[in-house]
Order: C-alpha cells, then structure tokens, then sequence
C-alpha cells in the first residue's frame, strides 16, 4: 500500500466527508445483503449456516472487487484512494452531529428528531430534547469506532480490500444483528464477526479518546477502572468501550430506556448517574472525537510508516 494512502484518505474524509448525492458503496453492500434476506425467505433458510455464507460471500465480494479496481492499469492508485476515503465516515458524523447540535439548541425539536433519527436505530418521534441530547452522544462516541477508528485499523493492516471486508461484515451486523424473531438465527455469525473484528478498534479509541480529553483539559479525576467497569455492563464487548469512555469524560450519563421496533429496552447506565447532555458537553465530545481522529490517525502512520521500514530492512 502506497504511503500517502492513509494520510490522503484521513484528509479526504474530515475535508468532505459524504458528498450528498454520490453513490456509495455501502449501498451496494446493503443491496446484496437485502437480495439475501429475500433469498433466505424463498428457501425457508434463516440460519446461522446461511447468514455466515452471505456474510462471507459480500465480504469476500467487496474485498475482491475493490482489490481488482486497485490493480487497474492507470486508474489503480485512484481507485485505491477512493475506497480508502470512502469506507471513512469522520467527517460525516461530525457534520451530520453538529446539524443535529444546532437543531436542539434553536429548539426545533421536529428536525432535531429527523436529524437525530438518521443516526441512531432507535425510535426518536417521541424523544424529548434532553433525551436527543443523549442519544445524539451515544451514536458519536459509539460511531468514532465503527464509522472511523475500526475502518482505518483495517485500513492500515490489509488496505482498502481490507477494509472493505471489514465494512461489508459491520454492515451485516447493522441490518441483521438484532435479537428478533426474524433476524436472531440469520444476523448470529454477522454479529459475532463485528465483534471480533472491532475488538483491538475499539480499545483503541478509548485510549484516542483518553488522550484527546487530557489534552482539552477534560476528564480529570476519571480513572480507566471506571470506564472499563461501565464498558462490561453492555451486552456488545466493543460498543460500551467508547460510550463508557465519552460519558466519563465530558460528564454526561448514557444508557438507560429506549425503544427500538415499538419495544422499550432498558440499556445498561453508563457514566455519571447525575450527568446529563447539553450543548456544552456535547461541544467537549465533538472536539475530543475530532482530536481522537488525529490521534488514532498519526499513530496509524506512524507505526505503518515503521513496519514498511523494518519490512523493507
């Protein structure tokens, strides 16, 4: 993989981030694992034996494909860096967080809920504004990982092919893993695989995470044993990691009820009990998700940057 390859695509994704209107190749992804879905009705097949081939057949798919568009005569290196930029989604969740930010604070609840809605999976029409606030810092602590840290991991072990495995198996697990009738048995191997996959990710941006708070000045007095005791409360062994870790340093609580499909689920409590999300402390989490992307970002460089040279020795 080219060197200029992970700082280009890092500076591509936080400069423009998803350009509306261009397709996207987690569309494509979400297609295929929608033609299986169909498929796994018409055969009466929803198993895990069946969900774990259509995870590998899309992941391997995507892997082979964009592999093949990198060793194009000419358009190679380009289409390397496209893949590379795309499979990042920094820029985007910062955006689409702080469109979100400005609805609460100009009180326009309605398009707070929409902005809001387009981020998390959960119901949000009958959300109050704090209860925005809070679901709003759960999907950007959460999503520092899924979206930026684990891509860009996967990035830097297996380039873009690898990523793109990788994002074909974390997008099975946000169609498919959830713990429904429908889904349990087909979305098993999709989920298990995430996590597996974004187990070293998302410890890594907690320690992103810990590192940008100190350098803002935040966070003082929060000891590791406390984010570490809260991420073990949570079902997922990767998502209480980071939203442990945000709602210690900026102060705000997370978890608690929320509904999802018509069904309340009460989510384990994360955090200061007392704390609860506002403008200002969604300010302090935006910054340090910012600064945990360059962090996460110059220490992947760097150490690629020495493997290359010891590899090469």
């Amino acid at each position: 993989m080219n060197a200029l390859l992970l700082p280009l695509a890092v500076g591509l994704d936080l400069l423009f981030g998803d350009p509306a209107g261009w397709p996207h190749p987690v569309r494509g992804i979400g297609w295929a694992y929608a033609r299986c879905d169909a498929l796994a009705d018409r055969l009466g097949r929803r198993s895990r034996v069946f969900g774990a081939i259509c995870v590998l057949a899309v992941a391997g798919g995507s892997a082979g494909l964009v592999w093949a568009a990198s060793l194009l005569p000419g358009l190679g290196p380009l289409c390397a860096l496209y893949f590379a930029y795309a499979g990042l989604a920094l820029g985007s969740l910062l955006a689409e967080g702080r469109r979100a930010a400005r609805f609460l604070i100009a009180g326009d609840l309605e398009a707070a809920r929409t902005a809001v809605g387009g981020l998390v999976s959960r119901d949000v029409a009958e959300l109050n504004a704090p209860a925005l606030w809070r679901a709003l810092a759960e999907s950007v602590a959460e999503n520092a990982n899924d979206g930026f840290v684990a891509p860009l991991f996967w990035l830097a072990v297996a380039g873009p092919a690898g990523l793109w495995a990788y994002k074909a198996v974390s997008t099975a697990d946000s169609m498919w893993g959830y713990r429904t009738p429908r889904y349990r048995e087909l979305g098993w191997f999709g989920a298990r695989a995430d996590d597996a996959l974004a187990w070293i990710p998302a410890r890594l941006t907690v320690a992103g995470l810990w590192l940008g708070a100190r350098l803002l000045g935040l966070g003082r007095g929060v000891r590791l044993a406390d984010i570490a005791r809260d991420a073990a409360k949570s079902a997922s062994p990767n998502a209480g990691w980071p939203m442990a870790a945000a709602a210690w340093l900026c102060g705000g609580g997370m978890g608690g009820p929320a509904r999802y499909f018509g069904a309340v689920v009460e989510k384990p409590r994360l955090g200061p009990a007392a704390g609860s999300w506002d403008a200002p402390r969604y300010a302090k989490l935006s910054r340090m998700v910012l600064l945990t992307g360059f962090i996460i970002s110059l220490g992947t460089i760097i150490l690629r940057s020495i493997f290359a040279l010891l590899w090469t020795a």
